[in-house]
C-alpha cells in the first residue's frame, strides 16, 4: 500500500514522493527478477531499469483503483519474457565457447551453463511445447496467461507443459542431448 500511495502522489506532482517510489519499486524488482533470472545479475540489473522506464513511460495508463503490483507485475514479466526471448535468438547464433577453466567456475557460473543447457534443451522441442514450459515453467506465468500470450488454448499449454517435460526427461535419460 505505501507504494501505492507514494505512486499516486507523484502521478499528482509531488516529485519527492515519485523519487521515494521509484527507489522502493527498484529494490522490490530486483528481488522479483533475480528470483526469476539467477545466474544473471547483469541481466537483472538492466531489466530493473528497462522496467522502471517503461513504467515511467506508461504510467498515465494507470488505473489508481486498481493493484499497483499486477500493474508492475505485468510490465516485468513482459520485459523478462523479451530478454529471454532475445536470449534465446542470441545463444542460437553462436557456438558457446568451452573454457578449460570451466572446471573452476563458482556457483554463478555453473548457473549460467545450466542455463545454457537448458536453453539448447528447449530448442530440440517444437514452439507447441517450448514455448508454455518457458512461459510457465521457467517465467512463472499463469496457463491462462501464457494462453494468452501464445495465442494456444489453455488446454493446449497444460498438454504442451506435459508432453514438453516428457520428451525432454526422455532425452535427458536416453542422453540425447543437442
Amino acid at each position: 500500500m505505501r507504494l501505492h500511495d507514494l505512486f499516486v502522489r507523484g502521478l499528482a506532482g509531488d516529485a519527492v514522493a515519485y523519487r521515494s517510489f521509484l527507489q522502493q519499486l527498484a529494490s522490490h524488482l530486483r528481488a522479483f527478477l533475480g528470483r526469476r533470472l539467477f545466474g544473471w545479475p547483469d541481466e537483472v540489473e538492466d531489466l530493473v531499469q528497462e522496467c522502471l522506464l517503461a513504467m515511467h513511460n506508461q504510467r498515465h495508463t494507470y488505473q489508481s483503483d486498481q493493484p499497483l503490483t499486477a500493474w508492475v507485475h505485468a510490465i516485468a514479466r513482459y520485459k523478462m519474457i523479451d530478454l529471454l526471448r532475445a536470449k534465446s535468438v542470441r545463444e542460437a547464433l553462436h557456438d558457446p565457447i568451452d573454457d578449460e577453466m570451466a572446471l573452476f567456475a563458482d556457483s554463478a557460473i555453473e548457473a549460467s551453463d545450466a542455463r545454457r543447457d537448458l536453453d539448447g534443451l528447449l530448442a530440440t522441442l517444437p514452439d507447441r511445447q517450448r514455448l508454455p514450459i518457458v512461459h510457465v515453467k521457467l517465467a512463472g506465468l499463469s496457463v491462462a496467461e501464457t494462453a494468452r500470450l501464445t495465442g494456444m488454448s489453455e488446454s493446449a499449454v497444460k498438454v504442451g507443459v506435459h508432453r514438453g517435460l516428457k520428451a525432454l526427461a526422455k532425452k535427458f535419460a536416453g542422453g540425447d542431448r543437442p
